[in-house]
């Protein structure tokens, strides 16, 4: 009796079971093609199991293969002797066309739809990265948000915390509000290149507009014929514009896609890390054995002067890693000290006793080194200013323009000096002066948003440029106090009314939008360097009418020359990409004055054909104190 064997391929294949049962007789070959089917038709190391759904590729060694097995078969048929066999011949063929049909459906059904499938599954992945990078930055905030929560200062009174955390349960409130709506408004840090590309723009636009308009009036004043002077006038309001509107678009190009909020995220880490090293740097554990830095505060000038002296002694103790002592009884401004105007310097850690005291820069093991002037400090550390330190150099340089500023360191504010500087560090400039810029500031934000009120807070040490500024210029709101002007003169500069008038102005002028001054101004400078404090853009929220920026006492300022120049003129410097200049200031018409390091020259040369040559220092890194979550997740 025969016994009818048969043998099933048993295969799912989206989700398809399909089975094949052929003739024991066509054993061999049906082994051979299930063989083909389970091994050749799927990529290498794929393994099918029960259930599972595979993609089958297709392969010419199978279509081959499957060929070869055809024709064997067939042949083999040919060859049997029995006629009784047609019939079971004939079953045989169509059998095995009917499976050869079904493997050649099996491994073109999943091409058709693979494109399909491949963007299907592209889009979902790209979705799933969006909402990880939005959880990511996110789980980011809440992290710095729990962290304020967890620092205290206790020195805070009671109405200072609760407000503190009235604005921190606001503040989570709203990143509670952003998550919930399902917001997936990435934000991305920029990288350092952009950023220094676009402040460059910023800053060769203005370059830009500085020559243009300075050689137009040159010309203008050549010009005999009336028409071409209307003309050239006509071509410098419509320069103006030009760079108003270029200025716009820069300004909203810095703000898109959160990159502001990335800015005052990333100014409140970097701070926030600097003011803990400080504290620890203040508040020894054992003050009677710590190292310290001993600063006289009464350097024989004035208020700005001085305040830029305890920011040199601090920077000092910081370099060293010295607690500095600040010793200011009988102040010029104060003969009961500095703590009797500001916050001491150290909580804990006020006395400069200790083993062994030494003039900088000391000997031995000196406990205590006493430290002189900038000006006389000998020999002068590398991490004076204009240093920065090397461990936060590159978190500096991505957030900031000018990182030394920020380093050291809204309302328009002015700030006019006419009185003891005039005629020695710095030369009279008329109100107008000011005024063009405090002007063009409001034509710049008008292109931003609908300006109604024209505010200056005008600090000046001439009480008369008060009365002269509201009778010169009506369509202007001016704030300030002519008595504070009048306590600043010499006779009175040294009282405490004078001290009080003083940083009054130099609070609401940090608080400010633009600051027009004279960078010659110790006020001015300090001003500006609060203001980075304040706003962590606003590298190029002033316009100095005279100096650039400066640090009194400071290393050698220098610049790095990125673009080649022919010298057009005799008084012009030559430069090769890479030379270093000795910058000795800013003329504000397109061109800087310098020394070339490399050839010796001086002269002019292209502003903008220049940049910062950044210097970098190292300091103590201050392993004890941790960097915050929020900064070093990055």
């Amino acid at each position: 009796m025969n016994h009818r064997k048969y043998i099933y391929i048993s295969l799912k294949v989206q989700d398809t079971k399909r089975r094949l049962r052929l003739n024991t007789k066509y054993g061999t070959i049906a082994r051979q093609v299930a063989s083909l089917f389970s091994h050749r038709l799927f990529a290498p190391g794929t393994r099918v199991n029960r259930g599972e759904k595979m993609q089958l590729r297709p392969s010419k060694v199978a279509l081959t293969f499957l060929s070869t097995m055809i024709f064997k078969a067939e042949t083999r048929i040919g060859e049997m002797p029995s006629p009784h066999m047609a019939v079971g011949v004939g079953k045989a063929i169509v059998v095995l066309l009917a499976v050869w049909l079904i493997i050649i459906l099996l491994m073109t059904g999943p091409i058709l739809h693979s494109n399909e499938n491949d963007e299907h599954i592209t889009r979902r992945l790209t979705k799933a990265m969006n909402e990880l990078e939005v959880l990511k930055r996110q789980n980011d905030e809440l992290r710095a948000i729990l962290l304020e929560f967890k620092i205290v200062d206790v020195d805070k009174s009671k109405d200072q915390l609760l407000d503190d955390l009235h604005e921190k349960l606001n503040k989570a409130n709203e990143l509670l509000h952003k998550a919930e709506s399902g917001s997936t408004n990435t934000v991305c840090d920029p990288s350092a290149q952009f950023e220094n590309v676009r402040r460059r723009i910023i800053n060769q636009v203005n370059e830009m507009w500085l020559y243009t308009k300075n050689e137009l009036k040159v010309l203008k004043t050549k010009m005999d014929d009336d028409k071409t002077k209307i003309k050239m006038d006509k071509m410098i309001r419509l320069e103006t514009q030009y760079k108003r509107v270029i200025l716009n678009d820069l300004a909203t190009l810095s703000n898109i896609d959160g990159l502001g909020e990335w800015r005052e995220r990333e100014a409140k880490s970097l701070s926030d890390l600097i003011q803990r090293r400080l504290h620890y740097l203040q508040n020894p554990k054992d003050c009677k054995n710590a190292k310290k830095l001993n600063c006289n505060l009464n350097k024989g000038c004035g208020y700005g002067c001085q305040i830029h002296h305890v920011v040199y002694c601090f920077i000092v103790a910081y370099g060293s890693g010295r607690t500095l002592i600040l010793n200011s009884k009988g102040w010029r401004y104060n003969k009961d000290g500095w703590e009797s105007v500001f916050k001491p310097v150290s909580d804990s850690c006020t006395s400069t006793m200790g083993v062994g005291s030494a003039m900088w820069p000391g000997y031995g093991d000196a406990q205590v080194l006493d430290l002189p002037i900038i000006d006389s400090i000998s020999p002068r550390p590398d991490y004076l200013p204009l240093a920065i330190p090397r461990d936060l150099a590159a978190r500096m340089q991505r957030l900031h323009g000018d990182p030394i500023v920020w380093w050291v360191g809204q309302f328009l504010k002015i700030h006019v000096r006419r009185t003891d500087k005039v005629g020695t560090e710095a030369a009279f400039h008329k109100l107008h002066e000011y005024m063009l810029h405090a002007g063009e500031f409001y034509q710049q934000l008008a292109l931003r948003q609908n300006v109604t009120e024209r505010r200056i807070y005008l600090a000046s040490d001439d009480p008369n440029v008060f009365a002269e500024a509201k009778r010169s210029f009506p369509g202007f709101e001016f704030i300030g106090d002519p008595n504070i002007a009048k306590s600043a003169a010499m006779a009175t500069r040294y009282t405490d009314s004078s001290l009080r008038g003083i940083i009054l102005d130099v609070h609401f002028l940090s608080m400010s939008d633009y600051l027009v001054c004279t960078f010659s101004s110790q006020v001015c400078r300090i001003a500006y360097e609060i203001m980075q404090t304040v706003n962590p853009n606003a590298a190029s929220n002033f316009r100095s009418l005279d100096d650039i920026y400066y640090f009194g006492g400071q290393n050698a300022h220098n610049h790095r020359v990125i673009y080649s120049h022919e010298s057009q003129a005799s008084n012009e410097l030559e430069l090769m990409a890479g030379d270093v200049i000795g910058i000795a200031g800013n003329h504000w018409d397109g061109y800087s004055k310098g020394i070339n390091r490399r050839t010796k020259q001086q002269g002019l040369y292209p502003s903008f054909k220049a940049t910062n040559k950044l210097q970098i220092a190292d300091f103590p890194t201050y392993p004890e104190v941790k960097q915050n979550e929020l900064s070093s997740s990055r």
